[in-house]
Parts: structure tokens; C-alpha cells; sequence
């Protein structure tokens, strides 16, 4: 969420950064309901101003027993608290329509942002290694897989539905350990260990802007105010929901893991082969609360890259950088960049990681503040990066590390959190 203030200065501004991220958001209408609900402000409190005046009047005519001004005066009063509770409905129905207006407003992006309408406009920045070649035939993640029993597509969508899977064997093994082995390396950079809940308030959702655009996203539990996570994000979000955190806290770095959840809507027929795009998965996040300046955000968004990065690196992935476009980004984020591995099968770059920052915009939604070394209240800055998400990162760690046997290799820095296993099939 924008500051209000911030949008009436700056409505180009803001109308740019709607623009960009293609969000079709109508600027001048909420400014129209912000200057409706500022005028029944004012009329509401020029009746209470009233009401304040005569109250003085009603206990100076009654201290001189003026009975007869008391009562017209009682009269006059009731009429002021009857046009009080005539407005204030009006008034609240207009600051809830503002306030949902506000919530779909998007944050303005950094100047160094790539303008662009979709994902093919984003602008790779950087590779690592080589792209993968074989001196023998090889094969996809899917056949892999099956090859060696790791995965059971056909019973999870008999229990589960569409887009479900089992991981069986090595390949369950292999998950674990890729959670270890990142929620490893990251809390020993300092990052505190978390695992947060997997359902979470409508609140927690709309605080990280989750909500309310992505609700077709969401899987709901009936009959209660909760829904499943698709990122730990929203749990921590929700965490530190109307808390006012001390200067000297910050930042606060976690490194979270949770199961996580999302419908897929949208992506009918689209990587239905394998383990690439499911409703079910695993995640271990990064995620800081930092002071509110530009220049520590820009900072530790970077470090959250390359934290990410070391964690691709040890499992001798290549990959590329790319920094995020401006129609692609969504709504919330000031700056992103998308990391992708490499996929042999398909010969390209496949997203698996995410890293962005957003400024105080989550934080203004989720009032999220700390007292700096003034006393002043701010509202923190927010940051968050994808440290591993599975099975997804399985597609392109199978298909790398394949040998002419059908074997696959597992990398060193994997194996300790394999019980030191070097390869999974035929050696």
C-alpha cells in the first residue's frame, strides 16, 4: 500500500507505475472517493465542533437555571447527533471503498527496472556455467524419474486430483535434504530458523498483498477465516502484524520452511508433464525486516540474490539472472529479480527462484513499524528470496547430473545431507 498522502502529491507518478504494471486501476476515481470521503470528514467534524460548543452552552444555561434555553439547546443537540449518525455511515462505507481502492494500488518501481510488458521483456544480467551437454542421449526429469520408480504420478491425482504427485524413494530423500541443506546454509549466515504455519488469517494474506487480487490463487478452508500458504512470506508478514519494533532489532533476517499451496489458476494445459508446476511443494524462504531506507533495501536485496546463488552453485547448476520487467514483477515489488536454471530437456532457462523487495508497501498494509533512534515510528522496509523450492528444483538437478546410465549423480555438497550417498540409480 502507498502512502495516501504520497498519491494525491503524485498522481503521474502513480498512474505510470499502474501503467508499466499493466494494473488498470482507475487513479483519478480513487482520488474522486478520497476527496468525497475528506468532505464528509469535514462535515462530520464541523457538526461535532458544534456539539462540543453546545454542550458548554447547555451547562451554562442550566448553572442559570435557564430551563427553556436548556431545553431548546437539548433540542438543537439532538438534531446535531442526528445528522452525526446520518453521516457516519456514509462515511464509513466511503473509507472502506478507499481503503479497498488503496489496496490494489501498486508500488512505483525502481528507475533501474526494465520496462516490459510480460516475462519475454525480462533482462537476463548475468550467467553461471556452462549449459549442459551430453555425449549421449539423454533424457527428461519425467523419464528419470520413472526410470528409477522416484515419483508416482497416476495414484496421487487418484487420491489428490490434477497437478498431484508421490515422491517415492531417493527422490523423497532427496527433498528432505534439499530443505536441510539450504535452511542449513542460510542460518549459519546469521538468518534465524523458522517454520511458520501453513494455514494463515485473511489479514496475514492481504498484509503481504497476497490478497485481494490473488484470492484464485488460494486454496480456502471452509468454514473458517484461514487459507494455505503458497510461501512463508505471508506467515511472517502476519507475524509482526501492528508491532512497533525497536531500531536496534533491525534488520531481522529468517530463513523459513513450510509445505505450501497454490491453486495454479490460469495455467490450464500448461507443464503438465513432470513435477514442474503443482499445487503441493516445499519451500525454504529468506525473508527481512530492515529500517526504512532505500539504500539497505537495495543492499540486502542483493545479498539475498547471491545467497540464493551459493545455493545453486553447490548443487552445480547453471543458471542466469534475470532482472524482472516491469509488467511482470507484480504489483508490490520496487525491485525483483528471477534466478533460472538451466533445463536440458526443454534447452532453456526455467525459473526456480525469486527475489524481491518492496519498500514499506507490505508494511503500510500490515502496519509494521519500528521507533528509530529519534523515538520517530516508520514503517519497516520488506525483502523476501526464494532459498530452495522442491520438487521443481529437482527438474533441472536430475537432468544436469544424469549419466550415459541413467544414473544420477548427486553433488557434493548435497551428499552429507544424503547419508553421504554419491548417486541415485545404477552406479
Amino acid at each position: 500500500m502507498l502512502d495516501l498522502a504520497f498519491i494525491r502529491n503524485n498522481p503521474e507518478a502513480v498512474k505510470e507505475a499502474a501503467r508499466v504494471k499493466n494494473n488498470s486501476l482507475d487513479i483519478d476515481g480513487l482520488l474522486e472517493l478520497d476527496r468525497q470521503v475528506l468532505a464528509v470528514q469535514r462535515e462530520v467534524e464541523e457538526i461535532r465542533a458544534q456539539q462540543n460548543q453546545l454542550t458548554k452552552r447547555i451547562q451554562q444555561a442550566a448553572k442559570e437555571k435557564n430551563t427553556e434555553l436548556r431545553n431548546a439547546l437539548v433540542a438543537e443537540g439532538k438534531q446535531l447527533s442526528d445528522a452525526v449518525k446520518e453521516k457516519e455511515p456514509l462515511l464509513n462505507n466511503l473509507q472502506e471503498a478507499r481503503y479497498q481502492m488503496l489496496l490494489l494500488v501498486p508500488n512505483i518501481p525502481d528507475p533501474s527496472t526494465p520496462l516490459g510488458k510480460d516475462e519475454n521483456d525480462n533482462v537476463p544480467i548475468r550467467y553461471w556455467g556452462e549449459k549442459t551437454t551430453f555425449d549421449f542421449q539423454p533424457r527428461d526429469h519425467y523419464e528419470l524419474m520413472q526410470r528409477w520408480n522416484l515419483v508416482d504420478i497416476e495414484r496421487a491425482v487418484k487420491v489428490a486430483g490434477a497437478r498431484s504427485y508421490t515422491l517415492r524413494a531417493d527422490a523423497a530423500r532427496m527433498e528432505l535434504a534439499l530443505m536441510n541443506f539450504a535452511f542449513d546454509r542460510i542460518s549459519r549466515k546469521g538468518f534465524t530458523p523458522l517454520i511458520v504455519p501453513t494455514m494463515a488469517r485473511d489479514f496475514a494474506f492481504v498484509g503481504s498483498g497476497q490478497f485481494p487480487k490473488g484470492r484464485d490463487q488460494v486454496y480456502a478452508i471452509e468454514g473458517e477465516d484461514t487459507f494455505l500458504v503458497g510461501t512463508s512470506e505471508v506467515s511472517i508478514t502476519g507475524m509482526y502484524k501492528d508491532e512497533i519494533l525497536k531500531a536496534e532489532d533491525l534488520p531481522m533476517k529468517f530463513v523459513a520452511y513450510c509445505p505450501c499451496f497454490r491453486q495454479e489458476a490460469g495455467t490450464y494445459g500448461k507443464d503438465t508433464k513432470g513435477v514442474f508446476r503443482i499445487h503441493q511443494f516445499n519451500k525454504v524462504e529468506q525473508y527481512i525486516i530492515s529500517k526504512a531506507d532505500h539504500e539497505e533495501s537495495v543492499y540486502w536485496h542483493e545479498q539475498l540474490l547471491q545467497n540464493a546463488e551459493d545455493l545453486v552453485q553447490a548443487l552445480e547448476l547453471p543458471y542466469r539472472v534475470v532482472n524482472v520487467c516491469t509488467g511482470d514483477m507484480g504489483d508490490g515489488k520496487v525491485g525483483m529479480y528471477d534466478l533460472e536454471c538451466w533445463v536440458p530437456s526443454e534447452g532453456r532457462y526455467r525459473e526456480t527462484h525469486s527475489c524481491s523487495y518492496f519498500h514499506d508497501w507490505q508494511a503500510r498494509r500490515a502496519n509494521m513499524r519500528y521507533r528509530d533512534e529519534d523515538g520517530k515510528v516508520k514503517f519497516v522496509h520488506t525483502l523476501n528470496n526464494t532459498a530452495i523450492a522442491s520438487p521443481r528444483i529437482l527438474i533441472p538437478l536430475f537432468e544436469t547430473h544424469q549419466q550415459a546410465d541413467g544414473s544420477i549423480r548427486i553433488p557434493e555438497a548435497l551428499q552429507p545431507f544424503m547419508g553421504g550417498q554419491k548417486v541415485i540409480g545404477a552406479q
